[in-house]
């Protein structure tokens, strides 16, 4: 076989049975591998190369030494086609051999990775699907092509698991290796939430990979075992503080590594720490800037090896030893004796083992959290003067002598007392019972930190201080601070959490809809302002009544030839100043039909943020022309007919929703209130064309910069047609649509269409409308996206499943034209329901979870939307008033 090898080549060098093309084809493969620097040396290499390797392994084949650097396989297909082609070899002489190799050098290097890829797919049993390599299959497809007639491709169902199991991506371990981390983070994460393994990994990978929390509960809820929006978010907030342990765990350990003080048990330590609190716990020896601490100072003066002797070998150790009378620290046996166990209580605070069994020795006793009135709130109370103003300890009375178990404190209580305590009017102390110590303090001497060996008594007593030591000076008020902690992080939690409850109830309230309304903001000297907004809110009127003065009969007057001129049969009161009596008077006149022949009726809603509302650049730009104070009550009106839509122009902080705003962690606030906006108006959605740039922004996948490019294609080219064309706006990527083409709407009507206002250049044409303005810079084409309307984009149907929808209706003899009727709504039903939704799922291919989103689209009628059904805004059915001038029982009107 070697020779005949050597003969082939020899001859193909010296062209005898071989064609000149040959060599030439064959030639450039090698120096094409060979470029760059060196190339003269990597060409002699490569031809030495082969020779080496036959007389290594002779039974490999020359042509596999060319194909090596050019696409490297597997090693089992290797043996496979080499096996095969030494068989080949064996069954035939020297000279077919020869002819042989040459026909396999004729091959370019291109064809000959052909040949062998489908050879390797028939020896596994696959059907070849292309000439291609597979894994050039694999680049060239697209990774986000959402079309409207092409089913989602099963590659990608299989990666995220619709059944429900966890998706094969980046698993914990890899995670952890990244984090460099002892612990498992899909693990602790876990344990730390509450939440299944499997569901943790893959809401891991998903939010990795810049998924939006609402796409991922809408459009992948198989994945995370049907979780709402809530549960995903706390399970963020934990992987997040995870990772900020992770990340300030290698900043620190970079730092000891800098200043030459780092070892393998401190690195280790910091690697097992779990939270902030463990983290500054192991680092507070080492911090610039902090005191040196005593065991720091009895290392450098080497007493650590003493202190260690002590518990290894005791019979060997002698403290007289370390005694040097001109060394500070050493001069005495008192001075050795305390540095030792200064070094002992350090290494008993800082042992995991240790730690944890104290924690279960607190587990098991009543720990109290104690609160009472600091001597200096009331000091301060008898010293202060008539000019001063003194603290208001009356407010705290009910914790001034305040005791509870840490396991049944509340979380307004917890919240209450550290305010309290900022304020320096409480103090606050956790209390661990005595007992505790008592047993930690046996358990150290007698079992983890027992001397390996005889100690003498007097050795016995410095490892009994150390332990004592530890316990009082080291471990307590680390216990005592990671109670405090806790517990303010679960009241914290608790108060976003009721934050985020009610900001989605206000958010999610049934809008007014087709009517004509009158918003009223109430006051006394400077009178009520008036906003009269058609059924789009747009402004019809403003104007300013006083109807608490001596002329109300004439403001009547004139209030009720506002209400006949524009036909308003609903008034919207705010709840601020002068609410109540204004009430009463709306109140007293509908009683006494003022408003005939107008069935006029009233509600009451919250006006907090109108007045900051009123005054921010975005009312200034929206209403340039208003007073602020008739734009409060513009905004009062305008919460009634859509309070998703103004309510969104107000920061949430301001809305007035929840308690203790101001002694939460504001940044975790903040995040927990925007990730609610964009929730709610995600899951309600967007017409495109009619939507504001201020809502537009909070939809998932959108920010301000993305929502402003998209009102400015608008406005120059007209509506959006379809999904697809939001393709063509500027700085909307293939992910961004992935996350927010579920959550917008293409209204499709006509009138909308028509009277929609151009810019300038703008024309009604489809054409038109599909065209972006030429740029000289790299633009967006249009050449691939449709300019057809299509009715699945009014539903909440993602354009990734518009496949499995046009399956779904073939297969049950539907068409896009009945999309919305009873009759479709029938036919669907009538499918689901004979056939199973599971079975359907599988018979198109898809999870049960997709199928239904798909079957929920169909069904539901034009314009759904899912605050239909909620409670609209009215004061309680019976609401009894006392006027002022006389005492009148008068039944509120509601809507």
């Amino acid at each position: 076989m070697i020779r005949s090898c050597k003969l082939s080549l020899c001859l193909s060098r010296s062209g005898c049975p071989v064609s000149e093309e040959e060599p030439e084809e064959w030639l450039p493969e090698v120096k094409e591998k060979t470029k760059g620097r060196g190339r003269l040396k990597k060409d002699e290499a490569a031809e030495k190369k082969p020779a080496v390797k036959r007389a290594a392994k002779p039974k490999e084949p020359k042509p596999k030494a060319v194909r090596k650097p050019r696409a490297p396989r597997a090693t089992k297909v290797k043996k496979a086609v080499d096996e095969k082609k030494e068989d080949e070899k064996n069954e035939e002489n020297v000279s077919a051999a020869n002819c042989c190799v040459f026909q396999r050098q004729s091959f370019s290097m291109d064809q000959a990775f052909s040949i062998s890829t489908a050879t390797t797919g028939v020896l596994l049993g696959e059907e070849p699907s292309s000439s291609k390599p597979t894994s050039m299959v694999k680049k060239e497809e697209p990774e986000d092509d959402f079309t409207f007639d092409e089913p989602a491709q099963k590659k990608q169902k299989t990666i995220t698991a619709p059944q429900g199991r966890p998706i094969k991506l980046k698993s914990g371990n890899s995670l952890g290796d990244e984090l460099q981390m002892t612990w498992d983070l899909i693990k602790v994460l876990a344990e730390k939430s509450g939440v299944k393994e499997w569901v943790c990994s893959n809401i891991v990978n998903l939010l990795r990979d810049e998924n939006t929390i609402p796409f991922i509960v809408r459009y992948r809820k198989e994945l995370i075992n049907h979780m709402d929006a809530d549960a995903v978010r706390d399970v963020q907030l934990v992987l997040e503080e995870l990772c900020s342990v992770a990340k300030k765990s290698q900043s620190i350990t970079q730092t000891l590594k800098k200043e030459g003080v780092l070892t393998s048990e401190l690195e280790q330590a910091l690697q097992n720490c779990r939270s902030a609190d463990d983290l500054d716990h192991v680092y507070a020896p080492y911090k610039k800037g902090s005191k040196l601490t005593k065991a720091r100072r009895a290392k450098q003066l080497g007493l650590e090896a003493a202190a260690l002797a002590l518990l290894h070998s005791p019979q060997t150790l002698d403290l007289h030893s370390w005694i040097k009378p001109n060394t500070e620290g050493l001069s005495t046996l008192e001075e050795v004796s305390t540095g030792v166990e200064q070094i002992l209580a350090d290494m008993i605070a800082k042992d995991g083992e240790t730690l944890t069994y104290v924690r279960s020795l607190c587990d098991r006793s009543n720990v109290t959290l104690q609160s009472t009135v600091s001597k200096t709130a009331l000091k301060e109370q008898q010293q202060t003067d008539q000019k001063s103003k003194p603290k208001d300890i009356s407010k705290f009375s009910l914790y001034s002598e305040f005791s509870c178990n840490i396991q049944r404190i509340q979380h307004h209580q917890t919240l209450a007392i550290n305010r309290g305590e900022n304020l320096k009017i409480l103090s606050v102390k956790v209390n661990i019972p005595d007992w505790v110590k008592t047993d930690f303090c046996r358990w150290c001497v007698s079992v983890r930190w027992r001397p390996q060996g005889f100690a003498r008594p007097e050795l016995m007593k410095i490892l009994n201080a150390a332990v004592e030591d530890s316990y009082k000076r080291l471990i307590m008020p680390l216990l005592c601070r990671g109670y405090r902690t806790k517990l303010t992080t679960s009241a914290e939690k608790e108060s976003i959490a009721m934050f985020v409850r009610n900001l989605r109830q206000r958010l999610l309230m049934c809008p007014v809809r087709g009517r004509v309304i009158l918003g009223v903001d109430p006051g006394y000297r400077h009178g009520c302002k008036l906003a009269i907004l058609s059924p789009t809110s747009q402004i019809l009127h403003t104007d300013v009544v006083y109807l608490h003065g001596s002329g109300r009969n004439r403001e009547a007057d004139k209030l009720r030839h506002l209400m006949l001129e524009y036909s308003c049969q609903t008034v919207v009161i705010g709840n601020g100043t002068a609410c109540r009596e204004t009430e009463a008077f709306f109140a007293d006149l509908i009683k006494n039909g003022f408003f005939r022949p107008l069935d006029v009726s009233y509600c009451i809603t919250s006006e907090a943020g109108a007045s900051i509302y009123s005054v921010s650049p975005e009312a200034v730009k929206e209403m340039p022309d208003l007073d602020p104070n008739l734009r409060s009550a513009v905004s009062i009106g305008r919460r009634v007919q859509d309070p998703l839509a103004e309510l969104v122009k107000i920061a949430p902080k301001h809305i007035g929703i929840g308690t203790y705003q101001h002694d939460v962690s504001q940044s975790l606030l903040k995040a927990a209130l925007d990730g609610v906006v964009q929730e709610c108006v995600s899951f309600v959605g967007v017409d495109i064309n009619i939507c504001s740039e201020t809502l537009m922004r909070h939809v998932a996948g959108l920010n301000a910069g993305r929502a402003r490019s998209i009102v400015e294609w608008r406005e120059k080219n007209g509506p959006f047609l379809n999904r697809e064309q939001l393709k063509l706006v500027k700085g909307l990527g293939p992910k961004s649509f992935q996350q927010c083409a579920g959550f917008v709407r293409i209204n499709p009507d006509c009138e909308v269409l028509c009277s929609y206002s151009y810019g300038s250049g703008g024309s009604a044409d489809s054409t038109a409308a599909v065209k972006p303005a030429a740029k000289k810079s790299k633009a967006k084409t249009s050449s691939s996206i449709s300019n057809h309307p299509n009715p699945l984009d009014q539903t909440c149907i993602h354009p990734e499943s518009y496949g499995i929808a046009m399956r779904f209706l073939s297969q049950i003899g539907g068409s896009l034209d009945q999309l919305g009727s009873a009759e479709l709504r029938q036919q669907v039903e009538s499918s689901v329901r004979r056939s199973g939704l599971e079975a359907l799922a599988q018979y198109l291919n898809t999870s049960a979870e997709t199928l239904q989103l798909i079957v929920d689209g169909l069904t539901q009628p034009p314009g759904f939307d899912i605050r239909q059904g909620k409670k609209e805004p009215a004061p309680p059915q019976h609401y009894t008033i006392v006027l002022p001038a006389q005492a009148q029982s008068i039944t509120s009107i509601l809507i």
